[in-house]
């Protein structure tokens, strides 16, 4: 037992006019009188009306049992501040004292100039981030998003209505007497249009990214930016962006051809199974590659990198957390498009009401979507796009900005440039977040 001074034993309680913590033992209670004298009998001698046994402990190492009382009596009150709820008396230097000076008060709570607090972020704060900053910026955001959406939207319905409609001929996918090479050509006609839009999309999608990352980053810091001040900073990162996603999209592409052409030129029941199992590999490898270069373009925009220097970055900032950047990337994108698909889907039905073939249009591949269509379901497009915008582009900015704060203290820097004085390393061991 430790006689040090603050200790005592669990369910016992010191004499009356003893300190505790020291090592005499208590006398027993039922013996007659009251307190004995110092001088106990001899071991072989018992006091009338005891039953101790005449083997006792040496002084100093007995501590009475928890709940052995004798009936009648109450048990013994624990020792003072050492039970659970009560807050440890403050010893020397601060030691046992929470939240005292030197104590075990935790480490001080994080700095918060902007939408995001300065520590290694958790999900829900990295999404809370980019909605905060569509909440707290919505007149640059919104503005941006807008502006970009519908001079996209344009002209996606120009093509629709003007040049691909003449070259889109879908009705032999419906059509059972069709031949195979008619049906390729409508698939090959459709795919055509549909790489068209979406490549006009995905420049609208890029400028709207670029322009999204200055907000966030300077909304991180707490410090607005106008839509003017977020172009002058983006343009002359904007061609490299270009080049960036280009590069991406044909390492994806040759990784598909590699992985499907070895059974596609082997033919026969072999080359189907070969190449079923190459489209499955060519699927896994390039989700893979996609999550590893994904903070690329935050890269590319804000440390005013080139397209390798960005590359390089990501894959060492998605090191040893890839899971983590792909789960968070996944469930923003089903966020962002769910709600998109909610605002969208009412206004395309809109659309084909209002139409000359209905809502039969739908199922109809003779019967052309006209204007009020096309029109119609580029609003609810635009819609859609001012939360799908600022969600993604503003998760993947707070990933980047939480991966360098875990991996290289970037919460130093960021509070340094939002002006915080005497910001100082946060406690070893402590890592919010998840």
């Amino acid at each position: 037992m430790n006689d040090t001074p603050g200790w005592a034993s669990p369910g016992s309680a010191p004499p009356d006019g003893q300190e505790p913590g020291t090592s005499t033992p208590p006398e027993p209670a039922d013996r007659p009188g009251g307190r004995q004298p110092a001088d106990r009998p001899a071991p072989n001698q018992q006091g009338p009306g005891t039953q101790w046994s005449p083997q006792q402990p040496p002084p100093g190492q007995w501590a009475a049992p928890t709940g052995a009382h004798n009936p009648g009596q109450a048990p013994p009150p624990p020792p003072p501040g050492t039970g659970w709820g009560t807050r440890p008396p403050t010893g020397p230097g601060g030691y046992g004292g929470y939240g005292a000076p030197g104590g075990w008060g935790g480490p001080p709570p994080a700095a918060k100039p902007g939408v995001v607090p300065l520590r290694p972020l958790g999900v829900g704060e990295i999404l809370d981030g980019a909605v905060s900053t569509m909440r707290t910026y919505w007149r640059t955001v919104l503005g941006i998003s807008l502006t970009v959406a519908v001079v996209v939207e344009v002209i996606v319905v120009l093509l629709q209505g003007l040049v691909l409609k003449e070259s889109t001929s879908t009705a032999a996918l419906g059509d059972p007497s069709a031949t195979v090479d008619e049906q390729l050509d409508a698939m090959g006609s459709v795919l055509l249009n549909s790489g068209v839009i979406f490549l006009v999309s995905l420049v609208g999608t890029i400028t709207a990214t670029a322009l999204l990352t200055t907000v966030t980053s300077r909304a991180v810091l707490g410090k607005p930016v106008t839509s003017g001040e977020a172009w002058r900073d983006a343009r002359p990162q904007l061609l490299k962006l270009f080049g960036l996603i280009l590069l991406l999209l044909l390492t994806v592409t040759a990784v598909a051809v590699v992985c499907v052409l070895p059974g596609a030129l082997l033919g026969g029941a072999a080359g189907d199974v070969l190449t079923a199992m190459g489209s499955i590999g060519s699927v896994v490898l390039a989700v893979s590659l996609l999550v590893r270069f994904s903070l690329a373009s935050p890269a590319l925009m804000l440390e005013k990198q080139g397209i390798k220097k960005a590359l390089t970055r990501s894959a060492k900032l998605v090191r040893g957390s890839w899971w983590r950047v792909f789960g968070i990337q996944v469930l923003s994108l089903i966020i962002a498009n769910l709600v998109a698909m909610i605002i969208a889907v009412p206004f395309a039905l809109l659309g084909a009401a209002l139409g000359p073939g209905g809502l039969s249009a739908f199922t109809d591949t003779d019967t052309e979507l006209g204007w009020t269509y096309l029109i119609v379901s580029g609003v609810g497009s635009v819609i859609g796009s001012l939360i799908t915008f600022p969600i993604t582009a503003g998760v993947a900015v707070l990933l980047y900005v939480d991966q360098r704060i875990r991996r290289e203290a970037l919460d130093l820097d960021l509070a340094r440039a939002a002006g915080i004085q005497g910001y100082g390393t946060p406690t070893p061991g402590t890592t919010p977040g998840s």
